[in-house]
């Protein structure tokens, strides 16, 4: 089971940031509450030593605009200990007998008081600690807000940021699935993030070593096709004369002679195999599809004629496409010889070019037995000969009609028919060009 590295990252990134964003709230907390209590006390102080003398004992309610945390409770008695002053005459504090701050309750709160006492006099101030708490929470609100607002900021930015690095990644990953074993040029090192570099350095090198080794396949396999083309060639004409000094071949000959002759499309299969692995040729000629299509069914009548198959064409449309002129004619001989040799005596071959818009279309359909069911996918693999086809071709035929599709950037589909009679239907699509032929 595959992990999503983007995914588990913004997890743990998720976890990480909630757990700073906590300790760090908490943090703010305890310092801004330590830092407001002490600013707080100072305000009592402050005002206890700065208390003047005042009218005395008032009920006068708060102003109606005053806010909680102006609200004091202010007391002072004269050197003989009578009450000259009292801010609210609804509160009664306890007076307290030592000097300093200290912790009270009275008219059902909890009250802060600081108490001074300076020769003739005694000042008392008090604040509730419920309003403290309200000021320190709302202190502290304002310095963990920012936290709160950075930690879902900071997991847009990094999941972004992730996000950019792995798109690269996908790039990189797509750059590598485009390179066949046919590539030639290395992967693109721009845009590489240093710690995926020496991947990419390893990939290259493993290209590098691939193509190689491909090269030499590739030369071992046109060297020996070359090889046995000579020897080949010397048996098919000793295999000639033998037949022409008698008048009646015998099975043996007759068997000999085919099989020279399997050897020998065997061998010229093999070096088209090589040549089509050759990288594609940088200018394209523009070629006459219909008239390459008429070439490739004049150059298979006579062996048609011999099987007893009727192949007809119909090349009403002249189309102008875009391609490698010697490929598209070894696919066209290769899919109407495919049809040819697999379709029985009596049976029928046809050949048809269409177009639409600028894409040309070449159906080529047989009577023969069809592909084998169960193995419609191997049909392109080389060597693969399906048991409905007897013992002839070589199995190269699909695979090369195949790599000239790929070269070229044609469509290929190879499929039995679907109107309910047997037979194969071949069909390819190649780009035309702007241009018509007649």
């Amino acid at each position: 089971m595959t992990r999503s590295l983007q995914r588990t990252a913004l997890a743990w990134m998720t976890g990480l940031l909630t757990v700073v964003g906590l300790v760090t709230v908490l943090i703010a907390y305890i310092y801004v509450r330590d830092q407001t209590n002490e600013f707080l006390d100072g305000q009592l102080r402050q005002i206890a030593l700065n208390a003047g003398d005042g009218p005395a004992i008032t009920s006068a309610a708060p102003a109606n605009d005053q806010d909680p945390e102006d609200q004091f409770a202010i007391a002072k008695w004269d050197g003989r200990g009578q009450l000259v002053h009292r801010s609210d005459a609804g509160i009664d504090i306890p007076r307290q007998i030592r000097p300093g701050f200290a912790e009270v309750e009275a008219s059902g709160k909890r009250w802060r008081v600081f108490t001074q006492k300076d020769g003739d006099r005694e000042v008392q101030v008090a604040q509730q600690d419920e309003v403290r708490a309200e000021i320190i929470e709302s202190a502290a609100l304002g310095v963990a807000a920012p936290i709160v607002i950075v930690i879902p900021l900071s997991w847009i930015v990094v999941g972004w940021a992730m996000s950019r690095l792995l798109r690269r990644l996908d790039e990189l990953a797509a750059e590598v699935a485009a390179h066949t074993t046919l590539a030639r040029e290395p992967i693109p090192m721009d845009g590489v993030p240093s710690e995926m570099a020496p991947l990419v350095l390893s990939l290259n090198g493993l290209i590098e070593r691939l193509r190689a080794a491909m090269d030499a396949q590739k030369r071992f396999l046109a060297d020996a096709a070359h090889e046995l083309r000579t020897p080949l060639a010397a048996m098919q004409i000793q295999v000639d004369n033998l037949t022409a000094e008698q008048v009646r071949p015998s099975a043996s000959v007759a068997s000999l002679a085919a099989g020279v002759k399997r050897a020998s499309d065997l061998m010229n299969h093999l070096l088209r195999l090589a040549r089509l692995d050759e990288p594609l040729p940088a200018g394209r000629e523009r070629i006459d599809v219909g008239a390459l299509l008429l070439e490739a069914v004049a150059d298979i009548a006579p062996i048609a004629d011999r099987a007893n198959i009727d192949v007809g064409a119909d090349i009403s449309t002249a189309v102008i496409g875009v391609a490698v002129e010697p490929d598209v004619r070894t696919l066209f001989g290769v899919l109407i010889d495919n049809a040819v040799r697999y379709t029985p005596s009596g049976g029928s071959v046809d050949v048809r070019l269409s177009c639409e818009a600028d894409r040309a279309a070449v159906e080529i359909v047989d009577t023969g037995p069809g592909l084998p069911k169960g193995q419609e996918e191997r049909i392109f693999d080389r060597f693969f000969r399906g048991a409905p086809f007897g013992s002839e071709g070589t199995g190269l035929g699909l695979a090369i009609a195949r790599r000239v599709a790929e070269r070229n950037g044609f469509e290929l589909t190879v499929e039995n028919r679907a109107d309910g009679r047997t037979g194969v239907r071949a069909r390819v699509v190649m780009q035309a060009a702007q241009e018509q032929v007649g």
